[in-house]
């Protein structure tokens, strides 16, 4: 595993490609808050066992946050926005959740900003499209991957969304509309204590009603990735791997 920086952010690199050969397709992972920089890398590394046509085709890339936790007593953490977890759960547990999911965080915007350039400097790196690339992530990571994907020029090969839910609202049912159609693979758990299982049934309403294909993984379970979401993304990303291996034929 590679440290590199892309966008003004520290990456942990994965891939099984030979010494100097360039992936066919790129995956940039977010962690969630408060995790290590390195919290999704042992992702990369299982879904490369899965299948030869990712080991030979795929570069994953997980960004540190932007923010360091240390001085605020979480040695190692990182978050990409500052969050007041205390009136987060409240919020999740009282079932008031109007606010937050009307909000765009304090600190969203220079995430969004450092993201665009990590897969601004991925493209020049690779020479890949946007086509070829998918964005997603893990609670925090997750909802700042929809924010992203929601801006750029075109759509991204696939959105992976795992935890995550509705933010800033009025300005996503704009983008919705605007954006050409995504792929959107989510999940989330129905015993979530922190993000709340309708913030994900809003998130995955506003994309399918603005025409965005969205695949919806629920689960009995909390806070997590369950191993769905990542076989469903293996899937995909051997169908992507192969036809990329197919035009450069």
């Amino acid at each position: 595993m590679a440290q590199r920086q892309l966008g003004k952010l520290n990456c942990h690199v994965v891939d099984g490609l030979s010494s100097g050969a360039q992936p066919s397709i790129a995956v940039v992972l977010c962690h969630g808050y408060g995790a290590p920089a390195d919290d999704l890398a042992p992702i990369g590394a299982e879904l490369l066992q899965t299948d030869p046509a990712i080991r030979s085709g795929v570069r994953f890339y997980f960004p540190a946050a932007v923010l360091d936790l240390g001085p605020a007593g979480l040695p190692g953490g990182r978050a990409w926005w500052p969050l007041d977890m205390e009136r987060l759960v409240m919020a999740a547990q009282t079932g008031r959740w109007d606010e937050m999911r009307r909000q765009a965080p304090p600190g969203l915007d220079l995430a969004r900003e450092r993201m665009m350039g990590l897969i601004a400097d991925i493209r020049r790196e690779t020479g890949l499209p946007l086509a070829r690339i998918v964005l997603g992530g893990f609670s925090q990571g997750a909802m700042l991957s929809a924010d992203v994907a929601l801006r750029l020029e075109e759509p991204v090969a696939t959105v992976c969304l795992a935890s995550g839910v509705l933010l800033a609202e009025p300005e996503w049912k704009v983008l919705a509309a605007k954006q050409a159609p995504l792929d959107v693979l989510m999940s989330h758990g129905t015993q979530d204590p922190i993000l709340p299982f309708f913030g994900a049934e809003a998130l995955r309403d506003l994309l399918i009603a603005h025409g965005h294909k969205v695949e919806f993984l629920p689960f009995s379970g909390g806070h997590t990735i369950p191993w769905p979401i990542l076989g469903a993304l293996a899937k995909r990303l051997v169908r992507l791997a192969q036809n990329a291996a197919g035009d450069e034929c």
